[in-house]
């Protein structure tokens, strides 16, 4: 009866005990109520909280849809994160352990016995066998603050992992796109020395019948291997970029080749989330969150030094120095009985741990804080910078329109013999310089693109629809 009560009073206690520290509210942080560089949005009633999966699919090529699969298996940081993940669910689990009694179990011999006229004088045997329980009542919740913290360092780990991949999708993607730029400005480039081979010809004819002096062939010539110069310099760059996609798919530059190919790639019209949404899409600003409501939950775990451990232990077996009698009812023992533990003095060690948690909370809160700050300032920065290529790309179309038609006009009246070499080749360079500035557009775009995407937590899907402008 008296151990019925004593269970039932232990089981009262468990039942009143409260986890002590505060519970996590998240930090405030202002995000406005829209962005500045978009006009037009409205509250959203819900967001989606896992990061879109397959954005790359919006630009519709297949090579970089194919490099993305790849990426995921073969991307060594990727590895690691997802290594650092799971070692943090093992944590989790180690936590979570504290809710369970501990069993051992030993067995033993020993032989004991006195000085005397002989070595086995007074010797005796004695064996034991037998096992212990130990369990330490989460009065306090010391252990469920520890899990709790436990966890969401977990989801943090996770967030982790997904920023470490998002980032990588968008360096993969930016890489294949300049490539592909590259690839570009090297056909043009190809054209643009057939032109100059074309006019270097006609310059040498024009001089071998005396209507032009060497100096025009010898500029002409200049122009000519100028052009070549910058195929060059393309190609080498081109190189350098196949390089970088064969390390982030895991692989020596020497055993990846990523083979020319003309490709017309279409910037995506990119919607733009609420600002109010960042906080559940981004993975780097969910993995400041969690690290947070972490550092809350270990003011918890220190706060509950404060009070006393009740630990509940029995033990039982066997024990005596006879083989036949070992396990015989006359010679068990056991025991039963709960212990209260409490530091009466320890030179103000717990309140010190209990001053380090709440600074490293408010450390992990200022980081939150900031990190959606950051998050906010790429939007803003990728949109401006989308919204203006745009209108770049606009006046340089009109641009390379203009210088088109004028390289044909002088084309025709120096064949004609109209004008001399110079004029043209001033026509020359402004139109490659035109075209090049196109291209570079088109690059950027792409890019800038990617970014944006990036910043805001790899994509849309799932967001309130509203009128944006075309990046």
């Amino acid at each position: 009866m008296t151990q019925v009560r004593l269970l039932g009073l232990l089981a009262c206690l468990v039942l009143a005990g409260c986890a002590v520290g505060p519970d996590y509210q998240r930090p405030e942080v202002e995000v406005g109520a829209s962005y500045r560089q978009v006009e037009g949005w409205v509250p959203a009633n819900s967001v989606p909280t896992q990061v879109p999966q397959d954005w790359w699919q919006l630009f519709d090529d297949q090579t970089l849809t194919e490099l993305m699969g790849r990426l995921d298996l073969a991307n060594q940081d990727i590895q690691r994160a997802q290594a650092q993940y799971r070692q943090a669910l093992a944590l989790v689990s180690g936590a979570q352990a504290e809710f369970f009694p501990t069993v051992d179990a030993n067995a033993g011999t020993t032989r004991s016995g006195a000085g005397g006229a002989s070595s086995n004088s007074g010797a005796a045997s004695q064996h034991t066998l037998g096992a212990s329980v130990s369990w330490e009542v989460d009065v306090w919740g010391r252990v469920r603050r520890s899990v709790e913290s436990s966890d969401a360092d977990a989801q943090a780990s996770a967030a982790d992992l997904a920023a470490v991949r998002l980032s990588l999708q968008s360096t993969l993607a930016q890489s294949y796109f300049l490539l592909r730029a590259a690839d570009a400005e090297r056909r043009l480039l190809a054209q643009t020395v057939e032109a100059y081979e074309r006019t270097l010809q006609i310059t040498r004819y024009r001089m071998d019948a005396g209507l032009v002096s060497s100096a025009e062939v010898a500029s002409a010539l200049a122009q000519l291997e100028n052009a070549r110069v910058q195929w060059l310099a393309v190609a080498r760059q081109r190189a350098q970029y196949e390089h970088a996609i064969a390390a982030l798919l895991g692989q020596p530059p020497s055993a990846f080749q990523l083979p020319e190919a003309s490709t017309s790639i279409a910037v995506p019209n990119v919607p733009v989330a609420l600002p109010s949404t960042l906080l559940l899409r981004r993975p780097d600003v969910v993995a400041a969150e969690r690290r947070a409501a972490a550092a809350n939950a270990q003011i918890g775990v220190a706060q509950a030094a404060w009070f006393p451990s009740l630990t509940l232990s029995a033990q039982g077996g066997y024990r005596s120095g006879d083989w036949a009698n070992w396990l015989s009812a006359p010679f068990s023992y056991w025991s039963l009985g709960p212990m209260l533990a409490q530091a009466i003095f320890d030179g103000g060690a717990r309140q010190a741990r209990v001053e380090q948690s709440r600074a490293a909370f408010d450390a992990q809160a200022a980081a939150y804080r900031q990190a959606v700050l950051n998050a906010l300032r790429e939007v803003e920065d990728y949109l401006v910078q989308a919204r203006g290529l745009s209108d770049e790309k606009e006046v340089q179309a009109r641009a390379v329109q203009a210088a088109r038609e004028s390289l044909q006009l002088f084309t025709n009246q120096y064949e004609a013999g109209m004008i001399d070499y110079l004029s043209l080749a001033q026509v020359e360079t402004n139109t490659l310089a035109a075209e090049r500035s196109a291209l570079t557009l088109a690059r950027e775009r792409l890019v800038a693109s990617v970014q944006l995407i990036a910043a805001l937590g790899g994509g849309w899907e799932g967001l309130p629809e509203a009128d944006s402008p075309e990046p």
